[in-house]
């Protein structure tokens, strides 16, 4: 008998990414085959088919910002308890957790020691199906799109960065790509009520504004200055969505002394930082990595009580084929939507 194939975009190496024929995944016990519909790019994916990111060792199917529907009837049971029963919508918690560690018994199951990851440890959902724990998949209620349930990883990201700012009177975010607008609108939603937004892009600025943005600036002008007249003194948190050294010694020298600095971008691996400076300010720098069971949960209910909507041009969808250009033309800055979601079925 021949072995069931699919179509996958397959991470082979720095910028190479080829569509291939792929065996459909089998799934292991307690796992469902989640049928993708569609498919987000995330930026850690970016840096990853540069071969910038630790995670990701090619071949590889990257994508874990999915929602599609259940494959096939298994016994297993979804997140809510429900029966995992083809065609149910679903979208997917794409970190494993081992649930024993030290880390997951005392509730921080994101830093879990054993924590993997669909898409870096695991194949991803940049393919016809994708092998998910069932435990994981979430029902999507009726009036969610699938498009609109494959943003609930990146917001639930955002749900945490802005947790850890500390709810501050004055936020600035800097860079204002997926996550950096999803911070905005997970900030907004959390009663933070001044908020600044750079970025180095017109067009995504002009989104940050109509999604409720205090203020904005082009991170090609002076980003410290503006930040001066939107927090005399200083901004009371920041959070840094982009990842790169420039950026991170930006969000230190623009938070006010005893503030709190977010790390959630991850474009660069490594960044001197200027730590004397940290010292003498007292300026709490504090990473954000993924989310809880918790902050997914918020997400969702966020999408579903109508907080992020897809109208206007801030999101593309693509069909999977055209995932290579996809990801150089973002990477060059060619496009003209902030996020691009591949659509598989």
């Amino acid at each position: 008998m021949m072995t069931p194939t699919m179509e996958a975009l397959v991470w082979l190496g720095p910028r190479k990414m080829e569509l291939r024929r792929e065996p459909v995944p089998t799934p292991e016990p307690g796992e469902v085959i989640v049928a993708v519909a569609v498919v987000g790019i995330c930026g850690s994916e970016l840096s990853g088919y540069l071969g910038q990111n630790s995670l990701r060792k090619p071949p590889l199917i990257m994508g874990h910002e999915a929602a599609g529907w259940i494959a096939f009837d298994s016994n297993a049971t979804l997140s809510d308890g429900s029966p995992a029963r083809a065609g149910v919508r679903v979208t997917f918690n794409p970190l494993l957790t081992c649930g024993v560690c030290d880390r997951c018994r005392a509730g921080k199951s994101n830093l879990c020691r054993n924590r993997q990851l669909i898409s870096a440890h695991r194949p991803g959902a940049f393919a016809t199906y994708v092998a998910v724990p069932a435990r994981l998949c979430v029902p999507l209620p009726d009036h969610v799109s699938l498009t609109l349930g494959s943003l609930t990883e990146p917001l639930a990201c955002s749900v945490r960065a802005v947790a850890h700012t500390g709810a501050p009177k004055r936020l600035a975010i800097l860079g204002a790509g997926p996550i950096g607008l999803l911070c905005l609108v997970a900030a907004r939603a959390a009663g933070i009520e001044y908020i600044l937004v750079t970025d180095v892009s017109d067009r995504r600025l002009a989104v940050a504004r109509a999604w409720g943005a205090t203020a904005t600036v082009n991170a090609r002008h002076n980003v410290l200055n503006a930040v001066q007249a939107f927090a005399p003194g200083g901004a009371d948190a920041v959070i840094d969505a982009v990842g790169l050294t420039v950026t991170r010694d930006q969000a230190v020298r623009a938070v006010t002394p005893g503030g709190r600095v977010v790390f959630i971008g991850l474009h660069e691996e490594e960044s001197m930082l200027p730590a004397n400076y940290i010292v003498r300010q007292e300026i709490s720098v504090t990473g954000s990595f993924t989310y809880s069971d918790n902050d997914f949960a918020r997400a969702l209910a966020l999408l579903a009580e109508g907080h992020v909507s897809l109208d206007g041009d801030w999101l593309e969808e693509r069909p999977l084929a055209t995932g290579p250009a996809a990801f150089e033309e973002l990477l060059a800055g060619a496009t003209h939507a902030a996020k691009i979601v591949l659509r598989v079925a």
